[in-house]
């Protein structure tokens, strides 16, 4: 690379002025130096590139490659003139002036090369006086203030975001005594689960509370990006908890790294990173957490770099390389998947004024709408290379939920004005009810599995939150089916609540049949265990907003009692290998929505409706909160992308 120092030595740039041509007849003997400068000149080029070369030596894994321009190296001075009409240009082609104005100019810039040179020469002699430590130490110093610059130019900070005009967060006491002790306790809980986790697993992505270390799956790659910090932080703000909150926030600033090598799922660390910064953002107005969703984001991107534009499950965050799970049908990608994105995605074009997230998620729902649908059921699986639907598998559980709560949610968080999304959810929920709910021979009422052209009479307990979300969707649902859906998210509750009340810790299976004699009961031993997760309470605590019935929150406190006393061990909380063992057995790990969604709806559940109300916020499927965006009240840049 040539040292710029060199540059008006090399010749690379000087031709442009065009000084030895006719273009300038009578200054050829002006052009001559004395041999005195031309030495000075040379001995201070020597000198410059000696010194230059160890300070523009850049760390290749860090350092972007870059130029000093013409303007930058030989006529600054021009750049003074930015707004003339022939700004800059009449030196460098010398068009319009007479011939004194061009030797002044001529004049000027000798003098400025010769000023420049000497100055050079008289660095160089006193960096000759100082020590070889004291020369290395001053490089570094420079060095390192070139990285920051470069970090600067590569990652400008964002423009301070308006944040929508929300009620001031309300602490949600509950008055009554009696209820606020139950939410004492579930604060408690969440101080014992997260200074355990800061104890033994401050920055791996989640805790082992038996082994008393860190803990880590494949949908966070070989990484450690402290998911348990980020997906606990709107928790520990709404609970009041802020020395802990702060303690997160200093790790996401100093620690969380977006660069690694590492392939994570899209749909995970959309769900728990992107929204669990982008709660933590609205909640505190923290502009680091604006800040790190939006590099998370432009690290996701390239997942949507297929021929159909449906993202792939996961994605390098170094390289952009993106790919399938191999056990999806076909290398198919999945519908609760790419169909979980819209809440977060919608955010960050409302935020950074730049419609890339937006337009991603508007075409995944275009090509949906496109598409024939079984039954008016959407499979579970489509192929992101041909746009066709894998095997025809439609469950409102596992590899299908979210996409319908994101169909309803995208219309709450619109302010209802999101009417496409409101249509799509209403006409799935009418395919669902018709081909995948039924009720049980004990009366229980249920939502089935369609597998290849008939009903599997399992409910998953990740199925439970349709409680909860056909509660939410009644208000403005066609016709008048608002009080049918209500009671439909009810029947849902007490069903899932049935799962917990037949099993001997009183926790829920991870799935449960209705065939023959066996009703809301595991059958298999694989589908016996309990793993911290927060579905049936969540329904709970939608059923309790818009019902207030008290049976919701003496459900909840049964659950909690039997989480406090069956998976609490010293070290956190684990999850429970089998729920009809009177002796249970740990799986020793304390997941991360276990801090994000199981203990806040708890909290919530015991909380005064004016925390966190549900005309103001929408929660997304990792129980993280996001603003309702009031289209026409606000002025933030992104909403043109959004019209």
């Amino acid at each position: 690379m040539t040292t710029p120092a060199l540059l008006p030595l090399t010749g690379r740039r000087i031709p442009a002025l065009n000084l030895g041509t006719s273009s300038f007849p009578h200054h050829r003997a002006t052009l001559r130096l004395s041999e005195k400068f031309i030495l000075l000149l040379i001995l201070s080029a020597f000198i410059t590139l000696c010194f230059g070369a160890f300070f523009f030596l850049p760390d290749s894994s860090k350092h972007k490659r870059f130029d000093l321009g013409l303007e930058d190296v030989l006529i600054p001075h021009i750049e003074s003139d930015k707004g003339g009409k022939n700004s800059g240009s009449l030196l460098i082609h010398g068009q319009g002036h007479d011939g004194h104005r061009h030797r002044e100019e001529e004049e000027q810039l000798r003098n400025k090369i010769r000023a420049d040179h000497e100055r050079a020469l008289e660095e160089a002699k006193e960096k000759l006086k100082k020590s070889r430590d004291e020369i290395r130490a001053e490089i570094q110093t420079e060095k390192s203030k070139l990285v920051e610059e470069l970090k600067k130019k590569d990652n400008p900070p964002l423009p301070l975001a308006p944040v929508p005009n929300l009620p001031e967060i309300k602490n949600g006491d509950p008055g009554d005594p009696d209820i606020r002790e139950k939410r004492d306790k579930i604060k408690e809980m969440m101080k014992h689960a997260w200074d355990n986790y800061k104890q033994y697993g401050w920055g791996h992505n989640e805790l082992k509370p038996i082994a008393r270390k860190g803990h880590s799956t494949n949908i966070f790659g070989n990484s450690q990006m402290g998911a348990t910090i980020v997906d606990a932080l709107d928790t520990l703000y709404i609970m009041g908890l802020l020395d802990e909150f702060r303690d997160g926030q200093e790790w996401v600033q100093n620690n969380l790294d977006f660069g690694v090598n590492a392939e994570v799922s899209v749909f995970e660390v959309n769900i728990r990173f992107i929204g669990g910064l982008l709660a933590a953002f609205y909640l505190s107005g923290q502009e680091v957490f604006k800040n790190k969703a939006v590099l998370l984001a432009e690290k996701l991107l390239p997942a949507f770099n297929t021929p159909t534009g449906i993202p792939w499950a996961m994605v390098n965050l170094k390289t952009g390389v993106g790919r399938n799970w191999g056990w999806a049908s076909a290398g198919s990608s999945i519908l609760a998947e790419f169909g979980t994105l819209h809440l977060e995605f919608v955010h960050l074009s409302y935020l950074t004024g730049n419609p890339v997230y937006y337009n991603k998620v508007m075409h995944i729902r275009k090509l949906l709408q496109k598409m024939d649908r079984p039954n008016g059921l959407f499979p579970n699986y489509l192929n992101p290379r041909t746009g066709r639907w894998g095997q025809h598998h439609t469950s409102v559980g596992g590899l299908g939920d979210s996409f319908y709560e994101y169909l309803l949610k995208a219309w709450l968080l619109s302010d209802r004005t999101d009417l496409e999304a409101r249509h799509m959810y209403d006409s799935a929920i009418d395919a669902i009810e018709r081909h995948l709910i039924r009720k049980s021979g004990g009366g229980l009422t249920f939502i089935g599995e369609w597998k290849n052209g008939h009903l599997e009479r399992k409910m998953g307990h990740l199925t439970c939150f349709a409680g909860g979300m056909l509660a939410l969707g009644a208000d403005g649902s066609p016709g008048e089916k608002a009080g049918h859906y209500l009671q439909l998210g009810a029947e849902i509750a007490h069903t899932c609540h049935e799962s917990y009340d037949r099993t001997v810790l009183k926790l829920g299976p991870e799935a449960f049949k209705f065939d023959g004699g066996a009703e809301a009961v595991a059958v298999r031993q694989n589908e016996k265990y309990y793993i911290l997760r927060p579905e049936v309470i969540e329904t709970y605590w939608y059923m309790w907003r818009f019902t207030h019935d008290p049976k919701y929150r003496q459900w909840g406190w049964e659950a909690a009692q039997a989480i406090d006393k069956y998976c609490r061990v010293s070290g956190g909380f684990s999850g429970i290998k089998d729920v009809y063992s009177s002796s249970p057995t740990y799986d020793d790990v304390q997941q991360s929505f276990f801090l994000a969604e199981t203990l806040k709806y708890l909290y919530l559940l015991f909380s005064s409706d004016d925390l966190l109300p549900l005309d103001n916020w929408v929660f997304n499927t990792e129980a993280h909160p996001l603003p309702v965006i009031h289209l026409l009240n606000t002025t933030l840049p992104g909403n043109h992308v959004m019209r």
